[in-house]
């Protein structure tokens, strides 16, 4: 018989709209090397997937080799684990859809899986966060755009197609804001990076109070949150408008889902009890009182960067080992 050496590594890329984190990582989830580059820098996705598999050549050759990674997993908005596309991205440059996962395999000569972000992050989660053990939950992504994923039976639903779990496309204002895409009043456009600069801008615009976002170069929702910190009434108001919104919407969700917790995940969930007591308060009150006090709203204990990059390792483990080289 012949003998083989059993590949102990694989490579998670965690891809976001500011950047590509990449990293190595061995069976018991350590991080053996990472690090990344700009997403943004790159019109073409071809350009794209030439720099971040010679990016990914380099970190494995400097480590260990590559012939010691058994497969790769992505994290992508807009990504589609049933067909491996990025598919009509609303925030990305690269338009349409996009075989992601094939062209990354064509070019690396391993297995490929590619995820949706919110997906991944829930993959994560469930295997090194605050969903460790549990097997029905809801996790919410809450960045520029907002993603979710539901796990039931320790098993992520991704629907017929792979489009289960946009939450951030769920309408939640009739005839409300403009979102990115293309549709009206979704809750993206209210609880969204955008979304809540809009929020803040509208209520400057609205009142003459007095507020130290008046004297911001840049409102976002991290600024909003130190004018909250300093006791500014108009910017605590922007996070209680968002929690409002955000608590009735996560009410509904899990009004229909019934899971174990609701975890909220990415850069927006760092503002903290200025986001999640309204959020909370709103879910309270009208979540189904049959589940009222069993689930739990929770902000992710891990670092956003850190865990996605090992939810997209775990997606690597999952897929069955190839090899161009073999």
């Amino acid at each position: 018989m012949e003998q083989t050496s059993i590949k102990n590594r694989v490579v998670g890329v965690d891809i976001s709209l500011e950047r590509t984190t990449y990293a190595i990582v061995d069976v018991r989830g350590n991080i053996i090397a990472q690090d990344y580059f700009d997403t943004d820098q790159y019109e073409s996705v071809n350009e794209y997937v030439a720099a971040l598999s010679e990016r990914i050549i380099l970190l494995t050759e400097a480590n260990g080799g590559y012939d010691t990674i058994r497969s790769m997993g992505i994290s992508s908005p807009s990504g589609n684990y049933l067909t491996g596309c990025i598919e009509n991205p609303p925030n990305l440059r690269w338009p349409g859809v996009t075989p992601l996962a094939a062209m990354l395999r064509d070019r690396l000569g391993i297995a490929v899986a590619l995820g949706n972000d919110a997906h991944v992050t829930a993959l994560g989660e469930h295997v090194f966060g605050s969903a460790h053990g549990m097997k029905n939950f809801i996790v919410v992504s809450l960045g520029y755009g907002i993603g979710s994923c539901i796990f039931s039976h320790g098993e992520a639903h991704l629907g017929a197609d792979g489009f289960a779990g946009e939450f951030g496309h769920a309408c939640v204002v009739p005839n409300g804001r403009m979102c990115g895409c293309g549709r009206m009043g979704c809750l993206e456009a209210y609880c969204g990076d955008k979304g809540i600069k809009t929020t803040a801008h509208e209520l400057l615009a609205q009142s003459q109070e007095p507020s130290l976002m008046r004297e911001l170069d840049h409102i976002s929702p991290r600024t909003i949150c130190k004018c909250c910190e300093q006791g500014d009434k108009l910017a605590i108001e922007v996070f209680r408008r968002t929690g409002h919104i955000l608590g009735v919407a996560i009410a509904n969700y899990a009004s229909i889902v019934d899971p174990e917790v609701v975890i909220l995940t990415g850069g927006i969930s760092k503002a903290g009890h200025w986001l999640l007591d309204p959020a909370i308060e709103a879910f309270d009150k009208h979540v189904f009182r049959n589940i009222r006090g069993h689930v739990k709203i929770l902000s992710s204990s891990i670092d956003d960067r850190e865990r996605d990059v090992l939810g997209a390792s775990a997606l690597a483990w999952g897929i069955k080992e190839y090899s161009l080289f073999k």
